[in-house]
């Protein structure tokens, strides 16, 4: 009985939004009140519990998703601050994969902000129940009704307010409580701990009763009893409404909306109360499913103590050089210094730790349980998205997903010690974020890294500098373009010459022709075998394909064209297979010095997704890099754009298409073929 009774006080939420719109801020006062920090941390001055990296610090944003764990009253509320910009996406999409709530953070002045779409899209594909926190109610511009209008536009969500301001901007005095219709004030002196509950002031009553009405109107749409009550003109009581309005928000047909101002300390005790109130616990939303490995038969597993284990590792952190696993536990219990199985990898691996995490601190367990978010030491292999259970009830949980990187930087370490850390760094980094991708260019030797976005990238090199000490040059990675044919070409040459005592004897002739795009470089032998005995021939074919790596014009590969050995001459004795190959090799240079040919560049395929405001901005943009749009498709509200662009012009393209549309509009690019430049 115990165990169901602490499962249903657990709240695993997130805190998500647009860049600056609070959320560190409010998660910091939630810290605060809740006795997790004796001082409240901020983001202007870098003191932020949450935003401990360096580089957040500096920048005042959240780059890395924090976890923490705080009580409130009977519930343990384990949060997960989430990175508000685009570039850091991937930190959202594990962070709501394995919660089951969510807040979302809106500014009174910048309503719902691009950002703040990308990822209540995100929450939607993963079905997680929201409320949403309008913060900042003290700013100049604040409109609480204008941010709540945006949040059913923009998102075609169903808010139903639960608070109404008292004020706005410099007059923000606090906030009605429409389920309790009282008025709830904070007292500056105390930092917002101490506020006091008092009848709602005259100048306010109207308001009150209008919202209510609506309040109740909204609940008794999704709740028979609650309709019943209302059109019976019964009394709706405090735990009927806070029941409806629970489950109404579980089944996301309603999205609870509160107001404060987190920076002002304002609004905060009540979004606690409405955390416990109205966002699931681990027994309220759908029992994870996932595959048993050898059937594929699907598997449930109910959030149970005592059941078979079955947890997610949802992200991973090298801290101090040591590798920490982050880990949702969704049945069963793990102990410290027991093993796990990896289904993924068909392995056992040892837990030496279990921590409990609070941003960059943590606390020793000796047994975490179903509900649970814990940090996990000691696992060797196991990576992102990998499951862990037990070998006599094998499973695998549904991996995640993440979008392909969309641009690259060319990098070279400075000195030799430097040459010897980058490896192991670029390692580290690459275990820690899936969408970071590291590839070695053979043409030109440089290591080039790929990533969400330049602020992405930037910070990966910021990190690789302080956090390691390793210092690397950066530059655009080189476009490799490929050389061809554009007209039949001919060549000969002979070969003759004495090495190390021996003769080396040869004559060959050859022709070079054009083929279509894309076919390669094919070989045709038509010289009679008294000009070529056939011994020779693999060898001339040999020397001729080695000379083609190295083109002609630029040094670039020369690519779809066909080599016809017209003939040629040999003699007993002297004549050899390496004569051969260096014969070749001189009659195909000598063709392409005769030859006309021409310089192919990558294209790529681009699909970019804009809002229908942006549209033409975004095409025009395309153009002007030498693009071409092949069609348009509508999907709600968002344009999607397909065009074929040149490689060598899309770079700096996700910092233009994010100032041409507000942050608003995305991308993604993959090569398409070689065209003439």
């Amino acid at each position: 009985m115990t165990q169901k009774k602490t499962l249903t006080k657990i709240r695993n939420i997130g805190i998500m939004a647009h860049i600056d719109a609070g959320k560190t801020t409010v998660t910091e006062r939630i810290l605060y009140y809740t006795g997790k920090s004796h001082k409240i941390g901020e983001v202007h001055d870098g003191e932020a519990v949450m935003d401990w990296m360096q580089d957040e610090q500096e920048r005042g944003i959240t780059i890395s998703s924090a976890v923490t764990t705080c009580q409130w009253e009977q519930s343990t509320i384990q949060i997960i601050d989430t990175p508000g910009h685009v570039d850091f996406t991937v930190e959202v999409e594990r962070a709501l994969r394995v919660l089951d709530g969510a807040i979302g953070v809106f500014c009174a002045v910048g309503g719902v902000e691009p950002q703040s779409e990308t990822v209540w899209r995100q929450a939607d594909r993963y079905r997680v129940p929201r409320m949403a926190f309008i913060n900042k109610m003290d700013r100049t511009g604040a409109d609480f009704f204008g941010a709540v209008a945006s949040i059913k536009e923009k998102l075609g969500a169903h808010p139903v307010l639960l608070q109404v301001p008292m004020g706005a901007e410099d007059q923000f005095d606090g906030v009605i409580d429409l389920i309790d219709m009282k008025q709830i004030r904070w007292d500056d002196e105390s930092l917002g701990a101490t506020y006091v509950v008092d009848e709602i002031p005259s100048e306010y009553a109207d308001l009150a009763m209008e919202y209510r009405e609506k309040l109740l109107e909204s609940v008794s749409e999704e709740d028979d009893a609650i309709m019943e009550k209302y059109l019976g003109e019964e009394e709706i009581t405090r735990a009927d409404l806070i029941a409806a309005v629970r489950k109404a928000t579980i089944n996301h047909k309603l999205v609870p909306v509160l107001c404060g101002s987190a920076l002002k300390n304002k609004g905060i005790q009540p979004l606690l109360n409405a955390i416990a109130h109205f966002l699931p616990s681990p027994l309220d939303v759908p029992p994870v499913r996932g595959i048993h490995p050898e059937t594929g038969d699907p598997l449930d597993f109910p959030p149970e103590k005592n059941g078979p284990l079955a947890a997610l590792i949802f992200k991973v952190s090298m801290i101090e050089g040591r590798k920490l696993s982050f880990a949702r536990i969704y049945s069963g219990k793990i102990e410290a210094g027991s093993d796990v199985y990896n289904p993924v990898l068909k392995k056992k691996e040892k837990l030496s730790r279990i921590l409990l995490m609070h941003a960059n601190k943590r606390e020793r367990l000796k047994e975490a349980s179903a509900g649970d978010i814990v940090g996990i030491v000691g696992l060797k292999d196991s990576g992102t998205g990998d499951t862990l259970c037990s070998v006599d009830h094998p499973v695998f949980l549904e991996k995640m997903k993440y979008e392909d990187p969309v641009i690259s930087i060319a990098i070279e370490p400075k000195t030799h010690a430097d040459q010897e850390k980058l490896d192991m760094v670029l390692e580290k980094f690459t275990i820690e974020d899936p969408t970071l991708k590291v590839s070695k260019d053979e043409e030109t030797g440089q290591t080039i890294l790929s990533g969400m976005g330049e602020l992405h990238l930037e910070i990966i090199i910021s990190r690789m500098r302080k956090e390691f000490n390793t210092q690397v040059n950066v530059g655009n990675p080189q476009v490799v373009y490929r050389e061809v044919v554009t007209a039949p070409a001919t060549g000969e040459a002979v070969f003759d010459r004495e090495i190390s005592g021996k003769s080396h004897y040869a004559k060959v002739r050859i022709q070079l022709k054009p083929l279509d795009r894309g076919t390669g470089v094919l070989f045709r032998n038509k010289a009679p075998e008294t000009q070529i005995p056939p011994q020779f021939v693999s060898g001339i074919e040999q020397g001729i394909r080695e000379s083609l790596e190295g083109g002609y014009l630029k040094g670039y590969p020369l690519v779809d064209a066909e080599i016809v050995l017209l003939g040629g001459a040999f003699e007993e004795g002297k004549s050899t297979e390496l004569g051969f190959s260096v014969c070749g090799s001189m009659a195909c240079k000598e063709a392409l010095e005769s030859a006309s040919l021409a310089l192919l560049e990558p294209i790529m395929q681009v699909e970019v997704f804009v809002p229908d405001t942006y549209m033409g901005d975004a095409i025009a943009d395309l153009n002007s890099r030498g693009g071409k749009v092949e069609s348009i498709a509508p999907k709600a509200n968002i344009q999607i754009i397909h065009a074929v662009v040149p490689l060598a012009k899309m770079f700096g393209y996700s910092t233009a298409l994010r100032s041409a549309t507000q942050g608003r509009g995305t991308f993604s690019m993959k090569f398409d073929r070689f065209d003439r430049v």
